[in-house]
C-alpha cells in the first residue's frame, strides 16, 4: 500500500485517516511505503499514483492497482510479461473531447508522441477507422505494469509534468483534470515498447480483477461472481467492523440497498454509455461515491 505523507502539496494530511483501518490493513499482511508529493497532491490527487512509483523497490517488477479494485481470482496465476508494459484498456473514450472546428483525434495524439520523440504511426491500430478513438492508444489507469516501478515512474512523472506545464498547442483547450494520467499513460507505455490487450481477456477486468470504481457501478453492472466475492471477503466482523465506518459501504453492502441498485438492470443488457448507467441510479436515489 502506498500512501502519501503531509507536505506543503496538501491542504490536509492526506494519510489514512482510520486507525482501524490501518490496524486491518496491517493485520492482514500489508506492507505500507509512505511517499511524498513533489509535483502533485491537493491539485491532482490522481497523481499520488505516478509519484508513488518511486517508494516501491528499485529491482523488482510491480503491477500497480487503483484502490477501488477487488481481486476475485489467485493474482500470480496472470501471465505478465514485465519486459513489455501494458495497462487497462476496459475504458471509454473520455479524452480528448474533440470540438467542431478544432483539431481531431490525430492532430492532438501526434502532437504529444511528437512532443517526446516517439513514433505515432506505431502506435495505430490500423483495423480501426481513422478519428476513431480506439484507433489511439488510450488505457484506463485503474491498472498497468512494468519491470521496473523507478524507469516507469520516472518517466511517468516526466511526462505528465511537461503536458501540464507545458503541452502542446493543440491541447491547450482540452482539459486535464482528472484526465492527465490517462493522457500521459500511453505515451509512457509505447516508449518502453509496451501494447494494448497484452494480457489474456479473462484476466485482469475479467476473472481475477475488477476495477469497480464506486460500488454503485459494481452492483449495476459486474458479474455474480463479483459481486458474492464482495459479500464474502466484506463478512468477518472484523472487515465489517472497518467498512462500516464509510457510508456507502455501509448502506450498499450491509443494508440492502446495492442490490437495489442490481435490480434496475439487465446485466446482460446494459446502457452502452457508463453515464446512463449513473444517471439511472441517481434518479433512483441510490448514488453514493
Amino acid at each position: 500500500m502506498a500512501e502519501p505523507q503531509p507536505s506543503p502539496c496538501w491542504e490536509r494530511n492526506p494519510k489514512i485517516n482510520s486507525d482501524d483501518c490501518r490496524k486491518a490493513l496491517l493485520d492482514m499482511g500489508a506492507e505500507i511505503y509512505p511517499f511524498e508529493n513533489r509535483h502533485f497532491g491537493q491539485s491532482y490527487p490522481y497523481g499520488n499514483k505516478i509519484e508513488c512509483l518511486a517508494a516501491l523497490p528499485e529491482d523488482a517488477p510491480f503491477v500497480f492497482f487503483d484502490t477501488d479494485t477487488l481481486i476475485t481470482c489467485e493474482i500470480t496465476d496472470v501471465p505478465f510479461d514485465f519486459n513489455k508494459p501494458s495497462a487497462s484498456s476496459r475504458c471509454e473514450g473520455t479524452w480528448p473531447e474533440i470540438e467542431l472546428y478544432g483539431p481531431g483525434y490525430t492532430a492532438i495524439w501526434k502532437s504529444l508522441y511528437d512532443k517526446f520523440d516517439l513514433d505515432f504511426k506505431s502506435s495505430l491500430d490500423r483495423s480501426q477507422p481513422d478519428e476513431y478513438w480506439r484507433r489511439y492508444l488510450y488505457f484506463n489507469a485503474g491498472y498497468f505494469y512494468f519491470k521496473s516501478p523507478h524507469q516507469f515512474g520516472t518517466r511517468f512523472t516526466d511526462f505528465a509534468v511537461n503536458i501540464r506545464d507545458n503541452g502542446p498547442e493543440t491541447i491547450q483547450c482540452q482539459s486535464l483534470n482528472p484526465w492527465l494520467d490517462q493522457v500521459a499513460l500511453p505515451l509512457v507505455l509505447h516508449s518502453f515498447k509496451g501494447k494494448r490487450d497484452a494480457l489474456p481477456k479473462d484476466s485482469l477486468d475479467g476473472a481475477t480483477s475488477c476495477h469497480y470504481r464506486t460500488l454503485p457501478l459494481l452492483y449495476a453492472r459486474e458479474s455474480d461472481a463479483v459481486v458474492t466475492t464482495l459479500e464474502q471477503v466484506a463478512a468477518p466482523n472484523k472487515i465489517k467492523k472497518v467498512l462500516k465506518q464509510y457510508e456507502p459501504f455501509k448502506r450498499l453492502i450491509y443494508h440492502g440497498r446495492g442490490h437495489r441498485v442490481r435490480a434496475l438492470f439487465d446485466q446482460d443488457n446494459l446502457p452502452r454509455k457508463e453515464r446512463a448507467i449513473r444517471n439511472k441510479i441517481k434518479s433512483a436515489g441510490y448514488w453514493m461515491r
